[in-house]
C-alpha cells in the first residue's frame, strides 16, 4: 500500500464531492485553534482505536502543519490497511490560506 500527496484544493474537492476521513497529526493545541471541517485529532495514544474502528475503505486524507509530517503519517496508516491514503501538501498553514477552518 502507498499514499499519495495532493494539494489542499484537491484535498477540498474530495471533502466536497464524496465521503472522508480526515486525520489531523498536529498537537492538540493547534488542533483546537483550527483544523480542517470534520478532521479527527490523531496521535500515538489513539491511533491503534482509530484504525481498529476506521472504514478502511473509505478515502483518508491526512493533515499536519506544513504537509511533510504527514507523509510519514500516511505512509504508516496506509501500511495498516487503508485502500486510499492522501497526505495534503501545505498541511494546516496551506489550507488555512485558500479554506475557513473549524475549532
Amino acid at each position: 500500500m502507498s499514499f499519495t500527496c495532493i494539494p489542499a484544493a484537491a484535498a477540498k474537492q474530495m471533502m466536497d464531492s464524496r465521503e472522508v476521513t480526515i486525520v489531523d497529526i498536529r498537537d492538540p493545541a493547534s488542533f483546537a485553534a483550527g483544523h480542517a471541517p470534520g478532521a479527527f485529532s490523531l496521535n500515538n495514544s489513539n491511533v491503534d482505536e482509530f484504525i481498529r474502528q476506521a472504514d478502511l475503505d473509505k478515502p483518508l486524507l491526512v493533515f499536519c502543519y506544513h504537509g511533510h509530517s504527514s507523509q510519514g503519517a500516511a505512509d504508516f496508516l496506509a501500511r495498516q490497511g487503508f485502500a486510499e491514503v492522501y497526505s495534503v501538501d501545505g498541511g494546516m498553514e496551506g489550507w488555512k490560506r485558500q479554506y475557513p477552518v473549524s475549532r
